[in-house]
């Protein structure tokens, strides 16, 4: 019974090296099988606004992995007033129970704004969010036509 036991063991060892083996050789054929589609994808996309990183069949299907380049969209624009001035708020340094007390909201709202403001602007964090909002503005800045009456309004103001 005992010798069973272990002959059943010493089975099952070996069974998970197989499989485990196996499934490292099947790693390592889609990196470099994804690799090499990716840098022929790469190399092709001259402009284009995606990118083809996995392209390959299985069992039948065609299972295909494709990265999107973010259109320059001016997301600062389409953030709501209050998104506007939680992000005014965020890049002054303001952690958020601040934010919260001072626009007399709860800090589970001012969290739920950052939320929002992450995912319009396709940003992950605060730093992220701050620097694709002065990424935006400044180029924003350059595009629009200068106003004189404008810059001598901002100078007396500021």
């Amino acid at each position: 019974m005992a010798a069973q036991a272990v002959g059943k063991k010493q089975i099952s060892a070996a069974t998970e090296e197989t499989v485990a083996a196996e499934v490292e050789l099947l790693a390592q054929r889609l990196v470099r099988q994804a690799t090499s589609i990716y840098r022929t994808a790469h190399s092709e996309q001259d402009g284009k606004d995606q990118e083809i990183i996995l392209d390959l069949e299985v069992e039948g299907v065609r299972c295909l992995l494709v990265r999107f380049q973010p259109q320059p969209n001016h997301a600062a624009a389409a953030l709501s007033p209050r998104e506007q001035e939680i992000a005014r708020m965020v890049a002054k340094g303001y952690p958020n129970k601040t934010i919260a007390s001072a626009l007399k909201i709860s800090s589970w709202t001012v969290c739920t704004h950052l939320r929002r403001i992450f995912a319009k602007l396709g940003v992950g964090s605060r730093a992220a969010m701050v620097a694709r909002l002065l990424e935006e503005s400044s180029t924003m800045s350059r595009t629009k036509p200068h106003n004189p009456r404008r810059a001598a309004q901002d100078e007396s103001q500021g």
